[in-house]
Parts: C-alpha cells; structure tokens; sequence
C-alpha cells in the first residue's frame, strides 16, 4: 500500500504500483463509445498510461491536455488517459477541448484496473477513485517506467515517463 496525501493530508491506495522491469497486467476498460480496449490492442507500441482520479479535475484535465500536445511528437506510442470517470465524461471534455491525440479508458465498470495495478485509494474524500500516477511500458509490454505521484494535487514528471521510452 502506497501512501500519498490529498491536500497534505495522508490518503492510502490499495497497493504498490507495478516494478519496473516486470509484465504489464492485461486490463479491459471502456472506450467513450462503450466499447471495449485491452492491452493486447496496442501491442507492439509504445504505451503511457496517465492515471488520474476525474478528468473534471484542474490538475487531472491539465495533464491530459499537456500529453495531448506530447502524443504527436512521439514514435510508434499511444497514451492512455485512465480514470474512474464515465467515459461520456471523457468524451464530452475531450471533445469541447479538441484533444484527438490520447485515448481517454475508463474503469468505471468494476475498477478492476485501479485493484490490479494497486493505484485505487481506500480511504478519505477520493476513496474508490484512481490515485495520480504514470507508467510507461515498452513494446514488448514490460514496465519501464512508473510514479506515484505523492500530492494528488501535483502534475507527474512528463519528461520522466517521456525520456523513458
């Protein structure tokens, strides 16, 4: 269990997010037009996954806007915008912001995604929501990259992740 504050004060998250160098877990998450994406669908790319509570957020919208403007620059990468939020959320923000260049997952149907990477909080305000983390996985599908951001508040390392791949 990782533990990370929200407004300074201590929140805890179900589990440790993955080690680098080890397999990503398979997921199933929900696209805005309520399909389907799995892992497997970007094989043989390069993935960051930004995980982040709501998209309704300031600083939730302001990391997907900001790997919006990245995603074009990088090679043979997909980025995944991760969040509990219902994907006509997602599709609604994305839409009024122009964002076309990251694919906005939900995991409002089970959470089963927050569960397996261990990034779902379990206590305070936020609790059942995705705590704030990035995880870079290569081509072949090993992490190479993770962060747990420590203040829900604060914006990940973008060029941590980015340099990573």
């Amino acid at each position: 269990m990782a533990t990370i504050t929200l407004g300074g004060n201590p929140v805890s998250t179900s589990g440790n997010l993955p080690e680098k160098g080890t397999s990503a877990k398979p997921f199933t998450l929900r696209k805005t037009d309520l399909s389907t994406a799995t892992l497997s669908d970007f094989s043989g790319k390069k993935i960051i996954m930004n995980i982040f509570p709501s998209i309704d957020t300031g600083t939730c919208a302001a990391s997907v806007r900001e790997f919006n403007k990245r995603a074009s620059e990088l090679d043979n990468t997909v980025v995944l915008c991760i969040s509990r939020d219902l994907p006509f959320a997602q599709q609604r923000f994305c839409g009024a912001e122009g964002l076309d260049n990251v694919i906005t997952l939900s995991d409002f149907y089970d959470g089963k995604f927050g569960k397996d990477y261990g990034l779902e909080i379990t206590d305070g305000k936020l609790a059942g929501f995705h705590s704030r983390a990035l995880i870079a996985i290569d081509e072949k599908g090993s992490i190479i990259h993770c962060e747990q951001v420590a203040e829900i508040a604060n914006e990940p390392d973008y060029e941590a992740a980015i340099s990573a791949l």
